[in-house]
């Protein structure tokens, strides 16, 4: 949930506040999470990019030289206390400063929920990974039951407020494949909401992009 368009929120909420927002994030490790973070870090290969680092909690998993982005200074002040040697940037997921092909993978742990235009943010991973490349996810879903799910959307102008830009209700594994990406089998998890995932350029889209 680090990763939105630039901040620009009247009041401030849950996922701006990186005190806060790592004190939800490890009670939630605590009850597992933490596995599937590490999962995240034992397939990346290559120039990893850790995309919505926030406060750095995935980069203790992930290879040296990964480079942690994110829009908030707060969160990326943290990052560096957590992570000294780690080369951190601020900017958007919409709007990523690298060229294309530039990784090999791009790790994304609870973070297209909070991005405004989850869409542009997928299609710029897209870009920025090169043709063998891989995303690994780990990202909370819109629910497959169709009670839940209603209930996510009677809750998420609250919840969204409430922290600052989370959407519970956003079909993230389905804005993934409209992006161009192929979501692999191997590896993946369900786990009520939680989603933990692979996924691959498309044929189709790589060879659009020749």
């Amino acid at each position: 949930m680090a990763v939105g368009a630039l901040y620009n929120f009247r009041v401030r909420g849950i996922e701006q506040i990186p005190w806060l927002y790592d004190s939800c994030c490890a009670m939630s490790e605590r009850c597992g999470l933490a596995r599937w973070r590490r999962w995240l870090g034992e397939g990346a290969r290559g120039r990893v990019l850790d995309v919505g680092c926030g406060t750095g909690r995935n980069l203790r998993y992930l290879p040296s030289g990964t480079i942690g982005l994110d829009p908030s200074w707060p969160s990326l002040l943290a990052a560096r206390r957590r992570a000294p040697r780690a080369r951190l940037i601020a900017a958007s997921a919409e709007a990523l400063p690298f060229r294309d092909g530039t990784f090999d993978t791009v790790i994304s742990g609870l973070v297209f929920c909070s991005v405004a235009d989850a869409g542009g943010g997928l299609r710029e991973v897209r870009r920025i990974l090169r043709a063998e490349g891989e995303l690994r996810a780990m990202e909370h879903v819109r629910a497959t039951s169709a009670w839940r799910a209603r209930w996510q959307d009677r809750l998420q102008p609250a919840w969204t407020w409430l922290t600052g830009g989370c959407r519970p209700n956003r079909d993230t594994e389905s804005a993934v494949e409209a992006a161009g990406f192929v979501i692999e089998p191997r590896g993946r998890r369900a786990h009520g909401t939680m989603r933990r995932f692979a996924a691959r350029p498309s044929v189709a889209s790589s060879r659009a992009d020749v």
